[in-house]
């Protein structure tokens, strides 16, 4: 890590420039913003730009998100303090850092284990007790710690896998990429009692292939027919 590179002031800008500009208006999500340290998630040759209005590739295929994508996501769970989240999709660890910085308990679930690894090296680094991060197909949920108050999808669905909506509290919060190879809606569903839900679309993204059981298929990503 280059000792040189002002973070603290480039997280500040990235909060006031990337995130409030664009309306977040969480003040607590914008405190968790401000105050993990994106860097430390990515890569040591790309930290520099850790706090670019970009996502940034991690290893494996993967990324971590733009940094106002990851508030939004945030924002739209609506977080108090007490809340138990899943989320499916550790990447970097940086997303589940957030969370842990807004929730009581969070759960994360990665299918590939050299990044669950090292998301949970860091997480572990900066003292974050109460992100656990577990080894697993995401497009199954994590049902031994259901159900949960939020989930948040970080990798794109082609319809939201059945057992992630079964596995929401009553009144809980799921946000999803849903869609295509090339693009997605990032969808919000609340649960309304038994098997109720109510479904919006926030606004298109593009988000990596959820992969599993649930999930896409490396042919189905990759033949034109599913652009």
């Amino acid at each position: 890590m280059d000792k040189y590179v002002d973070y603290p002031t480039l997280r500040e800008r990235m909060v006031r420039d990337q995130i409030l500009r664009r309306g977040i208006i969480d003040k607590r999500v914008l405190a968790a913003m401000q105050e993990v340290p994106r860097h430390l998630f990515v890569p040591e040759n790309m930290q520099k730009m850790a706090y670019e209005d970009c996502p940034l590739l991690i290893g494996d295929g993967q990324t971590i998100s733009q940094p106002y994508i990851v508030a939004l996501m945030t924002e739209l769970l609506c977080l108090k303090g007490d809340e138990k989240v899943l989320e499916i999709g550790t990447g970097s660890g940086y997303q589940a850092a957030v969370l842990g910085a807004l929730a009581g308990e969070v759960h994360s679930v990665e299918r590939l284990e050299g990044l669950a690894n090292a998301a949970r090296r860091i997480l572990k680094k900066l003292s974050i007790t109460n992100v656990h991060v577990h080894l697993g197909d995401g497009s199954l949920g994590w049902r031994a710690d259901a159900p949960y108050n939020g989930i948040l999808v970080t990798a794109a669905a082609h319809k939201v896998p059945q057992p992630v909506l079964n596995q929401l509290a009553d009144e809980g919060r799921l946000v999803i990429p849903v869609g295509g190879r090339m693009s997605q809606d990032l969808q919000l569903w609340q649960r309304k009692g038994g098997d109720q839900f109510i479904q919006k679309n926030v606004l298109p993204v593009a988000f990596v292939p959820l992969r599993g059981e649930l999930g896409w298929s490396l042919k189905e990503w990759e033949d034109a027919s599913f652009w």
